[in-house]
């Protein structure tokens, strides 16, 4: 059975630090490593310690403001752009199909340009405007949910994009 006594760290892993400056016989002899004069050589100097040069951590401006980690970022669609594709029924399927948004983003509509026909309107999100030039042109809006429902956003990024 082993005892306290007969414990001791395996071969080879407490290695005993290296003396240097022990005279000009061996390897760490006369400067010991430092190099020849300067200050450097005498004593130490801190990090960053520019020789009384204003640091680079102080000649940098400080970090402004801060990256909203629930943003919502939505993919816009004016009336102008819904008028010339020439459809009645409009989902955010559907203008991905023709390329005007990115698949699954979330969209919006925006009030840029005249409606002349009547069209369905279904999208995450719409400006007063837009809501108003669809329904007067006859058309019909529809809000979709947003896909994390009725509360703020899932949070984007980590502790250090977010600062």
């Amino acid at each position: 059975m082993m005892k306290i006594h007969d414990l001791q760290p395996p071969e080879g892993s407490n290695r005993r630090s290296k003396r240097v400056a022990r005279g000009i016989g061996g390897k760490g002899g006369k400067t010991a490593g430092r190099g020849s004069k300067g200050q450097r050589a005498r004593n130490t100097v801190r990090v960053g310690f520019e020789g009384g040069q204003n640091p680079l951590h102080l000649r940098l401006p400080k970090l402004r403001g801060f990256n909203n980690p629930f943003r919502v970022e939505y993919q816009v669609v004016n009336l102008d752009t819904i008028s010339e594709t020439g459809m009645t029924e409009v989902t955010p399927d559907s203008l991905y199909e023709m390329g005007l948004v990115r698949k699954n983003s979330l969209v919006k509509i925006l009030g840029r340009g005249e409606l002349s026909t009547k069209v369905d309107v279904s999208a995450h999100a719409f400006s007063k405007s837009a809501e108003e030039s669809i329904t007067s042109a006859g058309g019909s809006v529809t809000i979709l949910p947003k896909p994390w429902g009725d509360g703020r956003p899932p949070a984007k990024g980590n502790a250090l994009t977010n600062r």
